[in-house]
């Protein structure tokens, strides 16, 4: 990694020297989107005004979140929890079935076949890939670091094909010292590859905005230790901290918790982040909302949020699972 003039150089081609920035992002009058349907009552990225605060409760706002990052004024928010699209290149799909009925045939447990029939669809592309996803992020983790409290601080969710990239593009916004942790989130569940180590897990890179962050321990909810006998009947009844490699289950696809949203993350995930990092009545933003957990972790532990999505069916999505509609600023 390089500063080379008024460019910054890294991201996969880093050591060629090919990737550049300008460091000048500039302050854009929000304007509209093309392209991006509305929906009814949902706040729109043209009302925002620059330094207006965000609602008491929380807000969803579909448009497009550089733009809204660009009109929040700074050192608002208390914590940012985005979990960007992994660039796979690929459009990634989920479909909710009916069994007993329908035209469609599976085949289950024993090889019994079994009629199905797809109830509901959701989709997106997930279009961005390295250079261009590095690219992407850059602009708006310049404005995230802008707009976050000095006690701020930002957890950024990424998988195996940018997360080592996106740590130096973090240590260059923030600085190396600000990095705070390279969270593991383990799961198992899924296909498993033949010819190598199966990919289960994702990478949450933690840094702070200040040399001061809010790290509550007292609120995380303790895991039982791997080997209690080992510890006493105290602490094992106490259980521990998690440390940075945390095991939690991805949503089941027939839980409750499952909104039919092709990247939902756990509640649980987002719940340990917001305890930890977040106190009551404070502002939580992911500007990435998708299925709106982060919102969802946000209202059941006494936090303000705001969630940004471009895509309509993720506002609708987090606006029924809020149990409110969107509404204008």
């Amino acid at each position: 990694m390089r500063v080379t003039g008024s460019s910054w150089t890294y991201g996969p081609e880093a050591v060629a020297g090919k990737i550049r920035w300008g460091r000048a992002a500039g302050r854009h009058r929000v304007g509209s989107w093309p392209g991006v349907p509305s929906i009814d009552g949902a706040s729109r990225p043209e009302e925002l005004k620059r330094g207006e605060p965000v609602a008491a409760a929380g807000q969803l706002i579909l448009g497009d979140n550089l733009e809204v990052l660009r009109s929040l004024p700074d050192g608002q928010i208390d914590l940012v929890y985005i979990d960007p699209p992994f660039g796979t290149g690929t459009v990634r799909r989920l479909d909710s079935i009916r069994t007993g009925s329908g035209e469609g045939r599976r085949r289950g447990f024993g090889g019994r076949e079994y009629r199905f029939e797809v109830v509901s669809r959701h989709s997106y592309l997930d279009r961005r890939g390295g250079d261009a996803q590095l690219e992407f992020l850059h602009p708006r983790l310049l404005e995230i670091h802008r707009v976050l409290a000095t006690h701020g601080s930002l957890y950024l969710h990424l998988d195996y094909r940018v997360a080592h990239y996106a740590r130096l593009l973090l240590d260059e916004i923030f600085g190396a010292e600000r990095f705070l942790n390279e969270i593991i989130w383990a799961y198992d569940y899924g296909g498993r590859s033949r010819d190598r180590w199966p990919r289960k897990h994702d990478t949450i890179l933690w840094y702070s905005k200040s040399d001061h962050w809010i790290f509550q321990r007292s609120e995380i909810e303790r895991i039982p230790y791997m080997a209690p006998g080992l510890v006493g009947p105290e602490k094992a009844a106490r259980g521990k901290l998690p440390t940075d490699t945390w095991w939690l289950t991805i949503v089941p696809t027939s839980g409750s918790e499952r909104t039919g949203y092709p990247t939902q993350k756990p509640l649980a995930l987002l719940d340990r982040i917001v305890r930890a990092s977040s106190r009551e009545g404070d502002l939580v933003a992911d500007f990435f909302c998708g299925s709106g957990t982060t919102g969802a972790a946000a209202q059941a532990l006494g936090r303000r949020y705001l969630l940004v999505d471009d895509n309509p069916e993720a506002i609708a999505i987090a606006s029924r699972r809020l149990g409110q509609p969107p509404s204008p600023r």
